[in-house]
């Protein structure tokens, strides 16, 4: 401040900055572009042409010039006002970007009137390309609410609302990329990888946000290095080369803006790191200068998300026709023009071509025209659009979209707190069909392309698109992958691998390495019952681990069926037991008016073979999955029909004492009459019917899935219910037997040709001694041997009655008829 005849001026201090290009008009646009570059190149050995500098964003700023000059031609947006624009360079760097900030507010006048409250110069600006760049004219712009509306800057930490409230940009945030990359990674199996970031806001952020997300997806980070502009780069470069080149890892992912992927590059080439899997931020992955032959063998096969290209109607032939004679004191322009041509506008001994003006760009190849690849200049041309769209919308136009015959009512001052707030406000579609909105924060939709570097038929690089992220959609289905054929690196089709440890075989679990990431492990054999699937889990209730562990699979249904060999057997041994029954019976029934069949008590004979038949079929209950009726039917059926064979033995074995013992006739009742034996043949079996009665009533049998006894099947067995009435109906069996077996060994030795008590005897034997070997492996454990034991224990027990007490009868009956008469049987 100077004070000059008591009237107070504000001046600027120091000299204004100019911009490279401006035109004036009612609404002025700043563009803030890294038009030129400070990163130096590498050492020069004389060995080759040097390269020469090249205004890599200059494209941007001719399309934001084409997007206004689009604008002010057309009649429904923005009629009767017209849009200036002042461009300046940030040379992507922070310092250089304070000065365009402070030059996009003050202007060129010295002199600002009697106070320093005038409005800004600018009424928004675009740009800038960097995150850093653009936090730094934030913290300048963002005090007088200058809104800024970056094409390029995609740190995550941008978003912060409070602390930048009115920045917008037209490139998705890192927020979502870093996560996209994180599900790129896990996609392809690579659990293991390298990282590489700027040393700035941008790659802090995002590689920040990255490694969170692929510690979800479960990919480990081998190692984190950082490469920063300002510090001596040969070194640290160098150094970051070396740690890639001896990792394990065979996946590189650069989190690294165009400037310090250059020199990582230059890095690589001289040590030769080839062999690596790139993938790629948006910042690099479709530079069109890192797209040469000279990287092409490094990063050939790179992956990468970036932001969806398009065509911007009529942009190719507005840059065609840039050229010096549009302005010819424009120092920007021919410098352009000297670099793309090879030519000078200064003679000079050294100069072999001298630019004549009337070169034409249209006849070159040149990254400048050529629009194959609109991507960020996409963004800018948004950008415009949306400043356009909201002063559009503030000096109520009208509908915006349509030819409005009304002027807008222009406001020589307005607040550009309204700017912004109609900023936040807009909504519309570009010619190309692009919607274009901001969230509250600011942010555009979240879409990608995922790229992949491959060689044309010309042996040219160009990026195709295999994938597609969308934030919008649920979690699960954001990532996609199109089918396309992917060149991996060094234009493989095979798909590198890229982890710590390999996959545990089936049926072995991941043991955690102590000091090393959960990415390195060792391999650790699972448990029977248990599946592998990183860490070995119990298979639920029913379920077993098959062979190799890999999957859990219904348990095996365990018992005695027909369908096997065992259970075919012995139903074939009780059937031909059943039918040996019914031949001897048959035998008898023609013997019957013999002496030998008389003097076996024939009546009780007969119905012990039919006792014995019911014995030999009652096994066939044991057979079968077991059922209800099943259980209840085995256990009684096998009780009752034992009950009524020793009952009969019971009174045939008292018959003989009785028939021996025997008194002189008297009046009394015969002590051996058939109805006395009728009596205890029905008293003994009912008494074990009653049994089963009460057995059936109070706790009946039912079918059990055992699970206890053996892990890897389900048994299923017959629970006795009530283990009291299973062992009252086979003690009852016991006891006739036992009883049996004593009267029949006492009167063993009394004196006759043909005495059936020593074959009662000897039945018994076998009888009793089957059965007691039955208990203890009964007992011992369940399953479908335990049932065959049991069906053997009857079918032997039946074999035993059978051959001891009628095989020698029969013997005689078909063999020895001489022996069957009266004479023999006195």
């Amino acid at each position: 401040f100077g004070a000059e005849e008591d009237i107070i001026h504000c001046k600027m201090l120091g000299s204004p900055e100019f911009p490279l290009l401006s035109r004036k008009g009612d609404i002025t646009i700043g563009g803030a572009f890294s038009i030129h570059s400070q990163i130096s190149k590498p050492s020069l050995f004389f060995t080759e042409t040097p390269e020469r500098l090249t205004c890599s964003e200059f494209r941007f700023a001719q399309t934001m010039i084409f997007a206004i000059e689009e604008i002010n031609n057309s009649s429904s947006l923005l009629p009767n006002i017209t849009i200036g624009y002042k461009v300046f360079d940030t040379c992507g760097s922070t310092l250089p970007s304070t000065r365009a900030a402070m030059s996009l507010m003050n202007g060129q006048d010295r002199s600002m009137g009697k106070n320093c409250s005038s409005q800004s110069s600018v009424h928004a600006v675009i740009g800038a390309s960097e995150s850093s760049s653009t936090i730094v004219m934030l913290q300048i712009l963002g005090i007088f609410h200058v809104p800024v509306i970056s094409h390029f800057a995609t740190c995550a930490c941008l978003s912060n609302r409070k602390e930048y409230p009115s920045f917008f940009r037209t490139i998705p945030s890192d927020h979502y990329q870093s996560r996209a990359l994180a599900k790129l990674v896990k996609h392809f199996g690579w659990t293991w990888v390298g990282a590489v970031r700027s040393d700035n806001d941008y790659g802090n952020n995002g590689m920040a946000t990255f490694i969170k997300a692929a510690s979800q997806e479960g990919v480990c980070i081998e190692y984190s290095e950082a490469i920063s502009r300002t510090a001596d780069r040969s070194e640290q470069v160098a150094r970051v080369v070396k740690v890639i080149q001896s990792s394990s890892s065979k996946v590189l992912i650069a989190f690294l803006a165009q400037g310090e992927m250059d020199i990582l590059l230059e890095e690589a080439l001289k040590q030769n790191l080839t062999e690596l899997q790139w993938v790629g931020s948006e910042s690099w992955i479709t530079a069109g200068h890192l797209a040469n032959k000279r990287y092409s063998g490094i990063l050939m096969g790179s992956l990468g998300f970036t932001i969806r290209k398009t065509k911007i109607k009529g942009l190719q032939e507005f840059l065609w026709k840039v050229n010096p004679s549009q302005n010819p004191q424009n120092n920007l322009l021919r410098q352009f023009w000297e670099v793309t041509f090879g030519c000078s506008f200064q003679s000079s001994q050294h100069q072999q071509t001298q630019c004549s003006g009337y070169e034409r760009l249209q006849d070159i190849n040149n990254p400048f025209t050529d629009v194959s690849e609109l991507r960020i200049s996409n963004n800018v041309y948004k950008a415009v659009y949306a400043v356009a769209h909201a002063m559009h919308n503030m000096l109520k136009c009208g509908k915006s979209g349509e030819a409005m015959n009304q002027s807008c009512l222009w406001k020589v001052d307005f607040e550009l707190k309204q700017v912004v707030k109609y900023l936040q406000d807009v909504n519309f579609t570009l010619q190309s069909e692009e919607k274009q909105y901001f969230d509250e924060n600011g942010d555009p939709a979240a879409t990608y392309e995922l790229v992949n570097w491959q060689r044309n038929q010309a042996g040219g690089t160009v990026f195709v698109a295999v994938g597609s992220y969308d934030a919008s959609l649920p979690n699960g289905k954001q990532f996609t992958i199109n089918g396309r054929n992917i060149t991996w690196a060094k234009e493989s089709h095979k798909r590198p691998k890229s982890v710590c440890s390999e996959s545990c075989l089936p049926g072995f679990r991941q043991a955690v390495i102590k000091g090393k990431p959960i990415c390195c492990f060792s391999c650790i054999a699972c448990a029977a019952g248990e599946i592998s699937n990183s860490s070995c889990s119990l298979c639920p209730t029913g379920y077993w681990s098959n062979e190799d562990h890999s999957q859990c699979v219904p348990k095996i249904i365990e018992f005695l069926s027909y369908g096997e060999t065992m259970g075919v057997l012995l139903a074939a041994v009780s059937f031909f037991g059943a039918s040996l029954t019914l031949v001897v019976s048959c035998v008898f029934f023609h013997f019957r008016h013999t002496p030998l069949v008389k003097a076996s008590n024939s009546e009780l004979s007969f119905l012990l073979l039919f006792s014995l038949t019911l014995c030999f079929l009652c096994s066939l209950t044991f057979i079968g999955q077991p059922t209800g009726w099943s259980c209840m039917l085995r256990h009684t059926a096998f009780g009752i029909t034992f009950a009524l064979c020793m009952s009969c033995l019971l009174a045939k074995t008292i018959a003989v004492i009785n028939a021996f013992k025997a008194k002189r006739p008297s009046t009394t009742v015969p002590q051996c009459s058939a109805a006395l034996q009728r009596t205890s043949v029905l008293s003994c079996t009912s008494l074990q019917v009653l049994v089963c009665v009460l057995w059936l009533t109070l706790a009946p049998p039912y079918p059990h899935k055992n699970t206890a006894h053996a892990v890897d099947r389900i048994i299923l067995e017959c629970e006795l219910g009530s283990p009291i009435g299973f062992w009252v109906v086979l003690g009852y069996i016991g006891l006739l037997a036992g009883l049996c077996f004593v009267l029949a060994f006492l009167a063993r030795k009394l004196p006759d040709n043909f005495n059936e008590a020593k074959f009662i005897t000897f039945s018994m034997l076998i009888f009793c001694a089957v059965w007691v070997t039955f208990i203890p492996a009964y007992v011992s454990s369940p399953g479908k041997f335990t049932v065959a034991v049991e069906i053997f224990a009857i079918l032997a027990s039946s074999f035993g009655l059978l051959f001891c007490i009628f095989a020698q009868k029969c013997y005689i009956l078909l063999l020895k008829p001489g022996r069957n008469t009266k004479k023999q049987m006195l």
